[in-house]
């Protein structure tokens, strides 16, 4: 006998002042709070974000000549890039808010053996930082990065003021949401 699937739960709606009904985009209805229809919003938002920029970020740096990157090792590369300090591995995993240091690990042993990072000892702490080829690729890859995804922002009359906001509502997002899963892991 065929198993019969219980009716997928409608979109929530909600009336704005033009009298019209507004659809509320989501991924997951049976996820959606009366208290906060619009969190479901955000989360689909940043899903789909995420995904955007995580192929933006592997190609973009495959155009700049380093191909068959995962998204972690473009981000690792990039960071060590940032003010022109080594940096020990708890230190990247803290800026990037990666709890699983393995992950981080296994990137940099990848840049390493590609001669885009280098590494040197500091006492019994290792410091990684970018080669001079490693620098090459990231200022190539702010060329293209200029081209592709700058000038058409710019182009297209979005505020810088309001990417602003939107970044800070992330950090606070952010925020909550590693309080949650703190809170989520004391039941």
């Amino acid at each position: 006998m065929k198993k019969q699937s219980k009716p997928a739960m409608p979109l929530p709606k909600v009336s704005v002042s033009n009298d019209s009904e507004r659809v509320h985009i989501v991924s997951s209805s049976h996820l959606v709070s009366p208290k906060s229809v619009e969190m479901s919003e955000l989360e689909y938002g940043m899903i789909v974000a995420w995904n955007a920029f995580s192929r933006w970020a592997v190609r973009c740096m495959a155009a700049a000549g380093l191909p068959d990157m995962t998204t972690m090792d473009v981000l690792i590369l990039h960071h060590l890039n940032h003010r022109a300090r080594n940096k020990k591995l708890a230190d990247i995993c803290f800026i990037l808010n990666v709890e699983d240091s393995h992950v981080v690990g296994y990137s940099l042993k990848k840049l390493v053996s590609l001669g885009v990072v280098q590494t040197e000892k500091s006492g019994k702490e290792v410091l990684y930082f970018p080669s001079e080829l490693g620098q090459q690729l990231v200022k190539r890859y702010r060329e293209i990065r200029e081209e592709c995804l700058i000038d058409p922002l710019v182009a297209s009359g979005t505020q810088n003021a309001d990417i602003g906001d939107i970044a800070k509502l992330l950090r606070t997002m952010s925020g909550l949401y590693d309080q949650a899963a703190r809170a989520a892991s004391s039941l």
